[in-house]
C-alpha cells in the first residue's frame, strides 16, 4: 500500500517587497537628481543650449533675406526698414557660377566619401581581425595620425600633387581628402565588437577574409557605415583650405571656394554673404534630415542584425 501522507514543508518566509518609490530604475537618474526641480532645470539648461546654438543660425537666415543697407543697420537689425528682399540669393547667382561650384562640390565630396569609406572600412578590417607583421606599430602610427593637423600637410601634399602631374585636377583636390585616420579607428573598434562566431561559422563555408568582410561584416556594419559616410561627406563639402590651394582653373571651384572669390571680388556685403552661407548649408541640411536615423542607429547598434 502507498502511503498518501505528505510531510508538511514549513512555508518559505515572504520578503517584502520594495516599494516603487525605493526600486532603482535604469536610465532615468539624472545628474542634477531624479525630482521635479531637477528635471525642470536639465530642460531648462537644454532649452538655453538649443536658443544659443540656434542664434547664429536665424541671424545668418534674417541677414540673408535683407537689402545691404538693412544689413548693415546697426539699430533696426531685425525688421529691415526696406522690407524683406531676395536680392542677396539673385546676386549672387548672377555674379557666380553656383550651378558649376554645387555640381563640383557634389563630385568631389561625393568621390571622397565613396573613397574614404571603403578605404578605411577595409583598414578597419584588416586591423581588427588580421594578424601580420608590424600590425601593433601600424595601428599606433594610424591613431598617432589623428592628432597631426591637416594644415600641416598642404604643402607636401601640393608637392606630391605636382611630382605626379595631376596638379590642378579633380584628381588632386579629391585624393588628399582620403587619407581619414580616425576613421579607420572608429571602424576598427566597431568591428571589434561584431560577433567572432558569425566570422567562425563563414570560415566553416569556406570562406575567405574577402568574402567574410563584404558579404558578413559590411551589411551588419550599414548604420555606423552610413555614419561615417554622413561626416565624411560633410567635411568635404565644407573644405575650403585644400580646394583652394590645389586649384587655379575657375572651372574646379567648389562651393566655398566659389563663394569666397565673390566676396572677395564685390567686396563684403553682409546680406550676400549670409545667402551665399544659406545656400551653401541646404545641401547638408537635406543629407542631415534624410540619414539623422542612421547616425542615431550606428551608436545604439551591437552589431548583430543592425538591432
Amino acid at each position: 500500500m502507498v502511503s498518501t501522507d505528505v510531510t508538511a514543508r514549513p512555508a518559505a518566509p515572504v520578503l517584502p517587497r520594495a516599494s516603487a518609490a525605493a526600486r532603482p530604475r535604469r536610465g532615468t537618474n539624472l545628474t542634477l537628481g531624479e525630482s521635479g526641480l531637477a528635471r525642470v532645470l536639465a530642460l531648462l539648461a537644454l532649452a538655453v543650449s538649443a536658443v544659443l546654438w540656434l542664434l547664429p543660425l536665424a541671424w545668418a537666415l534674417l541677414t540673408a533675406f535683407k537689402s545691404e543697407q538693412d544689413a548693415s543697420d546697426p539699430v533696426d537689425w531685425f525688421w529691415p526698414k526696406h522690407g524683406w528682399t531676395l536680392d542677396g540669393f539673385t546676386t549672387v547667382v548672377e555674379r557666380g557660377a553656383l550651378p558649376l561650384w554645387m555640381l563640383n562640390s557634389l563630385l568631389i565630396a561625393g568621390a571622397v566619401t565613396a573613397v574614404t569609406v571603403l578605404v578605411s572600412a577595409m583598414a578597419g578590417y584588416a586591423f581588427s581581425r588580421t594578424l601580420f607583421a608590424g600590425r601593433r606599430g601600424l595601428f599606433a602610427l594610424t591613431v598617432a595620425a589623428v592628432l597631426v593637423p591637416p594644415q600641416m600637410l598642404i604643402v607636401p601634399w601640393f608637392q606630391q600633387m605636382l611630382t605626379l602631374g595631376i596638379a590642378d585636377t579633380y584628381a588632386a583636390v579629391i585624393l588628399p581628402q582620403t587619407v581619414a585616420p580616425v576613421m579607420v579607428f572608429i571602424l576598427k573598434k566597431h568591428f571589434d565588437s561584431l560577433p567572432r562566431e558569425l566570422e567562425e561559422a563563414a570560415r566553416i563555408d569556406g570562406a575567405g577574409h574577402w568574402r567574410i568582410f563584404w558579404s558578413v561584416l559590411l551589411p551588419l556594419s550599414r548604420p555606423m557605415l552610413a555614419a561615417v559616410a554622413i561626416f565624411v561627406f560633410i567635411g568635404a563639402w565644407n573644405n575650403f583650405l585644400w580646394p583652394f590651394v590645389s586649384t587655379s582653373d575657375p572651372a574646379l571651384m567648389t562651393l566655398p571656394v566659389g563663394i569666397t572669390s565673390v566676396k572677395d571680388a564685390y567686396g563684403v556685403q553682409y546680406a550676400q554673404t549670409m545667402a551665399s552661407a544659406v545656400l551653401a548649408a541646404l545641401p547638408l541640411v537635406a543629407v542631415f534630415v534624410f540619414f539623422q536615423r542612421h547616425i542615431v542607429k550606428s551608436v545604439a547598434t551591437t552589431g548583430l542584425g543592425g538591432q
